[in-house]
């Protein structure tokens, strides 16, 4: 593009007709600045005059008050900045603004004073005049007649007015001038398409047609007479060329015609001689290739059932490394876990993500009922089957394989008619694998999984699979029961001594069953998960274990209590904790059991804990250990009706209790049938009126 000729020309005329135009356009806009500069000195000159007139008038008639009027109604218009008049030293004697009578100008002193008329040019859009105001003889009665000049008339017009035109003028030129060049290019660009490029693209796609060998071009070039001339020369041009390349071709023709005859006899004679020879060569090659390909044939046999071989030995052994890397994959995730229903959820769904089935559950085997319990049922919806129990039969699956104590492959039921085909859930199967859960020669119940995701049906490999899984699950599945157990029987034996202590005294006995019922009531209904539904569980429970070590004189003195009563009373949350210690699994709990005295505004017992300090379970623990204490009798005082004991923990919201639970457990304790029906709750009785001193009935007390 930058060899261009059009380009070229047209750049040149662009940069001549931008120079000249801006020229001429600055020097326009000069001349009207100028002139404009001229009619505002001359309109400043008239307007001196007038001022000057209007003023000596004022003076000559004594109303030299109408002066400041004049120069204020002169100063109200807009191109008018400032109008005043000073003495020789600068004192402003008399000004449109009031405010500037009596100041001295500090850019004017008395070298400065103009001794004639002047204009100054404009100097940021201002035009300042001065003028002077000369004593005449009817002044000389105010003024002295050897003073020759009574003051200085300075004007300040603003020539924005003025400059907007000037802008606008400078915009319209400019304008104008880019239209002019734009159209000039245009044109000179247009005459240069239609009467060169054009031309000579015609011109120059005949002589690539000739390059290619198509002599019968024949152009017709009428834009000038120039381009018909040079059209002409080139159809002259390309008619003698395909002249003599005619010419040319047809000797070569010739040439190559005759040298063909002489040179045929020759090598008809030498290619007899050599195809005898080639003859005789490919009849013994084809006697050693035939012998050849019967070797290869007999070879490529051998190749494909090698190959055969291999291809069997690298399925069985990608099956075999899956089937190892599925085991430790299962092994490692079953063994993170002790939980028994997170045990069986996580054996459940890996084992169908493993074997890509529809559905899949466990069985557990209740040897003593002869009843089979169906647990962590995935992929089929039914809000009766988590604990579903149905009795053994012969013709349920699971009943067979725990009889039998081994495996069972079912790849279509409809020919088993003597299994069910349709669950006791509901589902229909099609396929499916069932494998035992055993330790040793103790059956615990069963793994299945039923119906392919693909709707293929299972084989061998699959159920040897599923039961290695069994077997491998079976272990943990019993780890995590012994384990289970031994949880249950550390609670059952702390139960027992909480148990122990609550049946020593009437007041309190039912006390830890009433606390883990509300307590469960308030954490479900915040929607707490398992795990944290335990701990509050465990916890609401053995909440006052730590009582074990308080003297029961103390705990059933009916008397006021002393300081160090009060003092001994409130070490049970610490004791509590301290008998739990060994249990590693109670951790949470015993944070609890040692908050459940806490207040929420921190003033609490033992360690003056706040709210945001607290477990969620500890605060839910002391909002339905307080209720249940306000509720029934104690020693001290008879058990408050149930609209009291509201209100205590209303009134107590945000000081001993979290402010944002009490309203949840308020809300249960009015929903139909959540209390029992006791009188207590009911609010038959009376709060008693012999309510010893010093044992307030309010829930701080408790």
């Amino acid at each position: 593009m930058c060899n261009s000729l059009k380009i070229k020309i047209l750049t040149l005329v662009t940069v001549i007709l931008v120079v000249i135009i801006s020229t001429v356009a600055y020097q326009n806009y000069r001349q009207q600045k100028e002139m404009l500069h001229e009619i505002a000195n001359r309109n400043t000159s008239v307007l001196i005059e007038t001022i000057k007139s209007s003023v000596a008038n004022a003076m000559l008639s004594g109303r030299s008050d109408e002066v400041a009027a004049i120069f204020a109604r002169i100063k109200s218009r807009e191109f008018v900045n400032s109008i005043r008049i000073v003495d020789e030293s600068g004192k402003i004697l008399n000004s449109a603004d009031r405010e500037e009578i009596g100041t001295t100008l500090p850019e004017l002193g008395r070298q400065q004073l103009p001794t004639r008329n002047l204009s100054v040019l404009p100097e940021d859009g201002v035009f300042l005049s001065y003028a002077r105001i000369f004593n005449a003889p009817q002044c000389y009665k105010c003024h002295p007649a050897s003073k020759e000049t009574l003051g200085l008339l300075e004007i300040k017009l603003s020539l924005g007015y003025m400059n907007g035109f000037i802008t606008r003028e400078r915009n319209i030129a400019v304008v104008s001038a880019i239209m002019l060049v734009l159209l000039t290019v245009a044109t000179i660009f247009v005459f240069l398409v239609i009467y060169v490029e054009r031309p000579i693209r015609k011109l120059v796609r005949s002589m690539e047609k000739v390059e290619q060998g198509e002599f019968d071009q024949e152009i017709s070039l009428t834009s000038s007479h120039e381009m018909y001339t040079l059209g002409n020369s080139f159809n002259h041009m390309v008619g003698t060329m395909a002249n003599l390349m005619e010419a040319t071709v047809s000797h070569e023709r010739e040439l190559a015609r005759t040298q063909e005859k002489l040179e045929h006899h020759r090598e008809t004679h030498q290619m007899n001689g050599r195809l005898e020879e080639q003859i005789r060569e490919i009849e013994n090659l084809n006697v050693t290739l035939e012998e050849r390909i019967e070797e290869i044939e007999e070879a490529n046999y051998k190749i494909a059932d090698l190959a055969g071989e291999l291809e069997d030995k690298n399925t069985n052994l990608e099956k075999a490394v899956a089937k190892l890397s599925t085991l430790n994959r299962l092994g490692l995730a079953i063994n993170s876990t002790i939980e028994v229903e997170d045990l069986y959820q996580l054996v459940v769904k890996t084992t169908m993500d493993t074997l890509q089935a529809q559905v899949g559950y466990i069985v557990l085997y209740d040897a003593e009922r002869g009843e089979l319990r169906i647990t962590n049922l995935i992929g089929y919806r039914d809000p009766n089957s988590q604990y579903l129990r149905v009795p053994m039969k012969p013709s349920s699956v699971s009943s067979w394989v725990i009889q039998n104590s081994k495996p069972l492959l079912i790849t279509d039921i409809a020919l088993t008619p003597e299994f069910d085909r349709v669950s006791p859930l509901g589902f229909e199967r099609k396929t499916l694998i069932c494998a035992p859960l055993m330790v040793k020669d103790e059956i615990i119940g069963t793994l299945t999984v039923v119906n392919k995701l693909n709707n293929t049906v299972y084989n061998h490999e699959e159920l040897e699979l599923l039961s290695t899984i069994a077997a491998q699950a079976s272990i943990a599945m019993k780890n995590a029961m012994l384990y289970d157990e031994q949880q249950k029987t550390y609670l059952n034996t702390i139960q027992a001594l909480v148990s122990a202590i609550e049946a020593s005294d009437s007041y309190t006995r039912g006390h830890s069953e009433r606390v883990t019922r509300f307590s469960l009531a308030l954490a479900r209904k915040l929607e707490l998960p398992a795990n944290r539904l335990k701990v509050i569980e465990r916890a609401a429970i053995l909440h006052d274990i730590g009582k074990i070590g308080i003297d029961l004189s103390l705990l059933h003195k009916e008397d006021a209590l002393t300081s160090e009563d009060v003092a001994e009373l409130q070490q049970h949350p610490s004791i509590g904790m301290k008998i739990l210690e060994p249990i590693e699994f109670l951790h949470d709990v015993r944070l609890c059991i040692g908050q459940h005295h806490e207040r929420y505004d921190g003033k609490g017992y033992p360690n003056s804990l706040t709210g945001q300090e607290l477990l969620l379970e500890s605060r839910i623990l002391a909002i339905a250990d307080s209720f249940d204490a306000m509720t029934s009798d104690r020693p001290y005082r008879k058990a408050l009706k149930l609209e009291v004991a509201i209100q205590e923990l209303a009134e107590n919201a945000g000081t001993q209790f979290d402010p944002e639970l009490v309203p949840i457990f308020i809300k249960l304790l009015k929903t139909p049938n959540f209390l029992p029906q006791r009188e207590e709750y009911l609010g038959l009785h009376v709060v008693s009126a012999s309510q010893k001193p010093g044992k307030p009935h309010s829930c701080i007390a408790q």
